[in-house]
């Protein structure tokens, strides 16, 4: 098991930039998958990015692709979500999860952090 905190949501204008943070505890954090989803008022959880536990394999949706760059700093035990040319419809809850297997279906993530809202204003 591994504990995961999220930070660095907030609020935004349209256009603008924010970098979140996923600190992991624990010595074995390089041996999982890392990701991001997100959960909008009324929608389901989606998928935003995941890399693999090398940090040589980034998936997007495609919603996010060019726009959002997920890294790992695996001596800090940390996962990163780059985002750049936010959109009001990037407005959500984003949620670190890390995982054995490098997917992009949530239920395949067995820890989760609490989240932190991004709120991207028009």
């Amino acid at each position: 098991q591994v504990q995961l905190v999220e930070s660095g949501g907030g609020l935004v204008q349209a256009g603008g930039s924010l970098r979140l943070s996923c600190a992991a505890s624990g010595r074995t954090f390089s041996r999982y998958a890392m990701a991001w989803f997100r959960q909008a008022p009324g929608k389901e959880r989606e998928f935003v990015a995941a890399i693999s536990w090398s940090g040589d394999i980034i998936y997007y949706a495609d919603s996010v692709k060019g726009r959002f760059t997920m890294s790992r700093d695996n001596a800090k035990n940390t996962a990163y979500l780059q985002m750049n040319s936010l959109k009001p419809e990037d407005t959500a809850v984003y949620y670190c999860a890390a995982g054995g297997v490098l997917v992009r279906v949530s239920r395949q993530y067995d820890n989760w952090g609490q989240g932190t809202q991004v709120t991207v204003s028009s």
